[in-house]
């Protein structure tokens, strides 16, 4: 599917998108994210979809894991909201050395984080922090799910070897 074309059916595809949103979710604003996310996750691999298929069914499917994936993300946001008040609470008990160490090792991780391939870090935070699977990610990105695996383990051991490369120094 050429853009061109792709720019003509954007209108009626974020129609269906705003209508499983707002069936997913019950509000309007949310609709509105899957509806834009899955019209970037569309627009991004417009030239690969065939226009002999139903483009339609694919933009309904896009729209569902959109869904589950904004859902996702803000029960992690919550769950990470809660650790952190847990964390806040306990901090009282942490000595000055103890928060200096552990502020200390998030720098090195974010660090470290930073340093991997644009790619390998997307796929790394989707599985690590995301909580993904490597199936999600693969409809997500349309990555083969083998070349997920490998790519978010290699992210792993490169992660591995700058901590421990880091933490001897």
């Amino acid at each position: 599917m050429t853009r061109s074309e792709f720019e003509q059916m954007a209108s009626q595809l974020r129609k269906e998108m705003l209508t499983i949103g707002m069936a997913f979710f019950g509000n309007r604003e949310d609709a509105e994210d899957v509806a834009q996310e899955g019209l970037m996750k569309l627009w991004s691999y417009c030239e690969h979809i065939d226009t002999e298929r139903n483009v339609k069914a694919l933009a309904v499917r896009v729209a569902k894991n959109c869904c589950v994936s904004i859902h996702r993300q803000r029960q992690l946001e919550v769950t990470c909201q809660s650790q952190i008040s847990n964390l806040q609470s306990q901090i009282h008990e942490v000595s000055p050395h103890e928060r200096l160490e552990a502020r200390d090792m998030q720098h090195i991780m974010e660090e470290t984080i930073a340093l991997l391939k644009p790619r390998e870090r997307q796929l790394f935070e989707m599985r690590q922090m995301e909580g993904l699977s490597n199936d999600d990610i693969t409809r997500q990105t349309g990555i083969p799910k083998n070349s997920v695996a490998v790519m978010v383990s290699a992210a792993r051991k490169k992660v591995f070897q700058e901590l421990t490369k880091r933490l001897k120094q």
